[in-house]
């Protein structure tokens, strides 16, 4: 008898590595379930112990016609054994459910990336309506992709016929089945989203039964029917973290929690005023549930009724909260100023989204940096940060609370309609790590003789704090210029003057960590200085340029106004500078202002977050 042997080469073994990180992309009609589909499949995820980041991107109609290009919902998720820091470039996977699904993503999907598609819904009339002239599943179009195509819809009517569903509502189960499958692909486990179901749907038995049923025909499927060909199991391996209590957050109910944990240090109680408007809505909708914790929110009848409703609870001893997005932060600019002049506590949240006026009310932009440091009427200065992930909101909602709160001030917490709604895991923090910062409320009225110096400034420059109604401590407020010390209405230039420096003085006087250096080190060829969100791509960027060799860094600012103590010394370190952001260059702007820098733009508008690869392609070309 013959035998061989034959030893694996390096080159043999490494040829097909598992997959570090994947990328899926669900993408429907906005009545198809698209964004509870991908939350669940994080949740799922998650539980696997991947590390994960997403992306929900959806119409700004409440319900556009169905079956039309502008009506289309997609959530993408990055997940992996690795960091994760963005939700992917190119998906490697897309679940398209209709036609105008596949026109409106296909193009964003790696080449030989698989195409899920529900080839039910591909019918005449839908093609029409998503502009195709032809059946895009069978005239080859789709060649330089994997293509598999399922009845979808016929399935799921199968799998839940045994529950006497009308058609309508039976095909509401199609993202379930659907679900199902994307479970059974990378191996996760069903039973969190059959618990899930059951409590969505307490009351209506029937209704978790039927999701339940095309949530396992959908797994079954996949793992029964012995498909050749593209769709195959993949298991990817949980990512190393550290042990700890973990969660899920979005930017919303990270931001929610972080200004609770705020007050709970300065010792006071919230009041949030709102007013409803996308994607800033989240924010009231959390707090409403944390109510144990001294929370009280108001929706007002309109958002300068919620930002004065707010500067009052401030008045009187509380700290105020108020939360919007681009264009109602436009309507609150004058209540700013009043808060500015009467130098009371105040957080404006500000969720970034694209415009001017309604703009692109669900997509996700840059574009208010000069709003919230230059907009408003008069010198009217007061601190800004930007938070730079979901997760990170929570300490930089808590850093707000702080600042405004030491300082007398009100301070604009900015984040972005990406932020909002991404979700990814987030260590809960042990509190007792968190310095408290408890506020003293003036109560002791002056001598005999003496009068209440409401204006009067301690070494910060602030004011003190005196609840309406305490003893002796009567004081006048309002948006007119005030006598130094005593508050009085005081209309002399050279007290206005005086009062303005103060005020500018007091916010240029914050204390701010001096900058930090997120990847590589102090002086060099390259510095990549961003904000907010862009934090993801930039890290990745400049980690997958550094490891080429080139010589570049990453400065990522947290505190925009005013800006840290060494950022000149830290600027002029580097020979050139780009600043990415989602806007048409307001951080470079600013940083030219101030420095004297020759800080080169780069600039996105189109709704969407950066790509690594739009980055990493700046940093090559500015390097070459």
């Amino acid at each position: 008898m013959a035998s061989a042997a034959h030893t694996i080469t390096k080159a043999e073994a490494t040829a097909h590595p598992p997959a570090e990180a994947v990328v899926v992309r669900f993408a429907g009609d906005s009545g198809d379930g698209m964004q509870l589909t991908g939350g669940q499949f994080t949740l799922s995820t998650a539980l696997a112990g991947n590390d994960l980041a997403t992306f929900p991107d959806f119409p700004a109609e409440i319900r556009a016609p169905q079956g039309t290009l502008f009506g289309v919902s997609a959530f993408q998720i990055n997940f992996g054994s690795t960091a994760i820091e963005t939700a992917g470039d190119a998906p490697d996977v897309l679940v398209a459910m209709n036609p105008a699904a596949l026109k409106t993503n296909v193009d964003a999907l790696k080449p030989g990336g698989l195409i899920i598609a529900d080839e039910g819904e591909f019918g005449d009339r839908n093609l029409a309506k998503a502009k195709y002239d032809a059946n895009p599943l069978d005239d080859g179009s789709l060649a330089k992709w994997q293509l598999m195509k399922l009845d979808i819809s016929a399935l799921t009517l199968e799998a839940v016929k045994p529950f006497g569903l009308g058609k309508k509502e039976a095909l509401r189960c199609k993202n379930m089945w659907t679900l199902g499958l994307a479970l059974w692909m990378f191996d996760r486990d069903r039973q969190p989203i059959v618990d899930w179901l059951k409590a969505k749907f307490a009351k209506l038995p029937d209704i978790a039964e039927a999701n339940i049923a095309a949530l396992n025909a959908g797994h079954a499927y996949g793992e029964t029917a012995e498909l050749a060909g593209p769709m195959q199991k993949v298991s990817i391996a949980a990512a190393p973290t550290e042990p700890g209590l973990y969660r899920t957050v979005t930017g919303a109910e990270s931001i929610s929690l972080g200004l609770v944990a705020g007050a709970q240090l300065a010792g006071l109680k919230l009041f949030f005023g709102g007013y409803p408007i996308t994607p800033a809505s989240a924010i009231l909708h959390h707090l409403a549930r944390l109510k144990e914790f001294g929370v009280t929110t108001f929706q007002a009848e309109d958002e300068i009724a919620a930002i004065c409703a707010s500067i009052g609870a401030s008045y009187a001893g509380q700290l105020g909260i108020t939360s919007s997005s681009g264009p109602g932060i436009a309507l609150k600019t004058e209540a700013m100023g009043l808060a500015i002049m009467t130098e009371l506590p105040l957080v404006i949240v500000n969720s970034q989204r694209g415009g001017p006026s309604t703009g692109l009310p669900t997509k996700t932009e840059q574009s208010d940096l000069y709003q919230a440091v230059y907009g408003r009427n008069g010198d009217a200065p007061l601190p800004v940060i930007a938070a730079r992930s979901p997760a990170d909101a929570f300490d930089c909602a808590i850093e707000a609370v702080r600042i405004a709160t030491t300082y007398m001030t009100p301070v604009m917490l900015l984040t972005d309609g990406y932020i909002a709604n991404a979700a990814e895991p987030w260590k809960v923090p042990d509190m007792a790590g968190y310095a408290p910062f408890p506020v003293s409320f003036m109560t002791d009225a002056p001598g005999e003789g003496e009068a209440f110096m409401p204006y009067a400034r301690d070494e910060k420059l602030a004011r003190p704090w005196a609840i309406p109604g305490t003893p002796g401590l009567m004081h006048r407020i309002g948006g007119i210029e005030k006598a130094e010390g005593t508050g009085n209405i005081d209309y002399a230039p050279e007290n206005h003057a005086r009062m303005t420096e103060i005020r500018r003085d007091k916010i240029l006087g914050v204390d701010v960590p001096d900058q930090d250096i997120e990847v590589g080190e102090a002086g060099g060829r390259l510095a990549i200085v961003g904000w907010g969100s862009t934090y993801g791509p930039i890290l990745q960027a400049v980690r997958r340029a550094r490891a080429k060799g080139l010589d570049v860094s990453h400065i990522h600012i947290r505190h925009i106004w005013p800006l840290p103590k060494n950022m000149a010394v830290l600027l002029r370190s580097f020979e050139h500078i780009i600043v990415p952001e989602m806007n048409t260059g307001q951080l470079k702007t600013l940083l030219r202002d101030q420095y004297l820098v020759d800080a080169k733009p780069l600039n996105k508008v189109s709704g969407q977050p950066f790509m690594i690869a739009e980055i990493e392609a700046a940093i090559e070309k500015a390097l070459a």
